[in-house]
């Protein structure tokens, strides 16, 4: 009974924890190019809101690798189409506000 209790309380707070991950990184590469580290709560279409801020931003994807097992994961290289003045903040707002924007609607 006790072990019981121990693992449904190891269990919500795993749980909670999950509820409260999201971490968006983003490294000026070389050239227009930017490594980018998203790590949040699955999401019905997280992906497809994330796609939609590098195309807004005029932003080309190289290489990518996702995950959703536990987890919304993805780490991708991208590319800015021209010689723009993107930066690392602004890119990681636009992806936070994707995100954000994303698990508001999943919430309707």
């Amino acid at each position: 009974m006790k072990l019981r209790l121990q693992l449904e309380a190891i269990q919500r707070e795993y749980q909670q924890l999950l509820n409260h991950v999201q971490e968006v990184k983003v490294e000026k590469l070389i050239g227009t190019r930017f490594l980018v580290k998203v790590t949040c709560k699955k999401g019905k279409d997280v992906l497809v809101s994330i796609l939609e801020a590098f195309e807004d931003m005029k932003l080309i994807v190289v290489q990518a690798r996702v995950t959703s097992r536990y987890f919304f994961g993805m780490e991708a290289i991208v590319e800015a189409e021209n010689e723009a003045t993107l930066d690392v903040r602004a890119l990681t707002r636009a992806l936070q506000m994707a995100i954000h924007k994303q698990s508001f609607e999943n919430l309707k």
